[in-house]
């Protein structure tokens, strides 16, 4: 337990002298949401454009005593009209990356993925878990255990390209991906070991690229190296994975959460594939996990002006 959250702060301080990114945080009107905006503002990670009823985000401010210090605020009357009116400042390139505030997921979800309004890219949206567990010298990455309910395998190959471009931007050279399953050998009988298979193949062939790739594993002799030995698995990855990929969401949040309740883990959470990233918080997330997540969309941000998104029409 004594290093809980050293993983997170390792990646707070690799944003030290990078710019403020300039982010969009959409209906910030709850003392959460607001606090974790100005925080990271106050750490020089970001720099806040506070989108939302902007009478509301004053008396949030003033009932928390928080100085919101001459913070740009674009008036927007409700939820909705907040997440479109961030969108829209992502699109016109006055934003790099989103915030979710005290809005529901689906709404502010719902103005990114808009056909003619969105931030949709050629790449399908997905989410990734940066967990911090105190057990782990490494942050692990899972994916997707938000977004995409039942990814089909081309719905894969996004979900793992959009986590290795994720471990790029963290400094992680060439991260190892998991590919789990119940198992680790191939039966036709679990659909997920077949895709897993596939998969892999299809990064010999450099249809994904920039990580080494096995599966299917099981988790244990995924992050085990123990586990992985007695089990006589033959792997660059096995027992050493930087990324997880899970057969579909619920399979996704049961393991994400299972790790924070009864590991002690945090979990940073990003989301990518759109055209900026964006982060979702939890109203039940710690501040050093609301850090952290802007951490992550900072050096992602920073990742994408070499190589910005291609945008869908």
């Amino acid at each position: 337990m004594e290093r809980k959250h050293e993983k997170y702060e390792r990646l707070i301080a690799r944003c030290k002298g990078l710019e403020p990114v300039a982010c969009a945080v959409a209906h910030p009107c709850d003392e959460s949401s607001l606090r974790g905006a100005l925080e990271a503002a106050r750490k020089k990670l970001i720099a806040p454009i506070l989108v939302g009823p902007q009478k509301k985000i004053k008396a949030v401010a003033a009932e928390h005593k928080l100085d919101l210090g001459g913070l740009e605020i674009v008036d927007a009357p409700h939820s909705e009209a907040s997440a479109e009116a961030a969108v829209r400042l992502a699109r016109e390139g006055k934003a790099e990356m989103l915030m979710k505030g005290s809005l529901h997921t689906d709404e502010l979800m719902g103005a990114v993925v808009k056909r003619d309004t969105g931030l949709r890219t050629a790449r399908r949206i997905s989410h990734c878990f940066i967990m911090d567990v105190p057990a782990l010298e490494r942050p692990l990455i899972i994916s997707d255990a938000a977004v995409n309910i039942f990814p089909t395998l081309e719905d894969k190959v996004h979900i793992i390209q959009n986590a290795i471009d994720l471990a790029h931007a963290l400094g992680m050279r060439l991260p190892k991906v998991a590919i789990l399953s119940a198992m680790e050998t191939v039966n036709p009988a679990v659909p997920s070991t077949v895709e897993a298979g596939a998969l892999c193949k299809m990064a010999d062939r450099h249809q994904i690229t920039g990580g080494v790739l096995d599966g299917p594993l099981a988790l244990d002799n995924a992050i085990d190296l123990a586990a992985a030995k007695v089990k006589k698995i033959d792997s660059p990855v096995a027992g050493q994975a930087d990324i997880l990929i899970v057969p579909d969401l619920e399979a996704g949040n049961m393991l994400a959460k299972s790790l924070t309740f009864m590991a002690q883990a945090d979990a940073a959470g990003i989301v990518l594939g759109a055209r900026v990233p964006i982060v979702l918080t939890s109203r039940a997330d710690s501040l050093i996990t609301r850090l952290a997540s802007c951490a992550v969309a900072v050096l992602v941000a920073n990742a994408g002006r070499a190589a910005p998104a291609k945008m869908v029409a």
